[in-house]
């Protein structure tokens, strides 16, 4: 059976611009209730930390490595660490950890 990847490629793109059209049509005003704005705030935020976290484990030679850094990352970033200051810091505690380690 030969199946034919244009006829995929046109579903997947049917399905990807469907999501975001359907929004944009439904809903014609502002949104007004509170409850619904901070959720759709938040969506994007929670969806890269759920692509992320697990990430984190799975980067690394040592999984206790990936741990670590995450702490390391998370401290940073409370202390008022920027962007590149936290990567370097994780990158750094990876580097050690996995050179002491393996």
């Amino acid at each position: 059976m030969k199946v034919n990847i244009y006829i995929w490629i046109i579903v997947m793109a049917l399905a990807t611009n469907l999501c975001r059209v359907l929004p944009l049509t439904l809903i014609r005003r502002p949104i007004e209730n509170k409850f619904i704005q901070s959720f759709l705030y938040y969506v994007p935020y929670v969806t890269l930390a759920v692509m992320t976290f697990p990430a984190i484990m799975d980067a690394t030679q040592v999984p206790a490595a990936g741990a670590l850094a995450l702490v390391a990352g998370v401290a940073a970033a409370w202390l008022g660490a920027g962007l590149f200051g936290t990567a370097a810091t994780c990158c750094v505690i990876v580097f050690i950890t996995e050179l002491i380690m393996v």
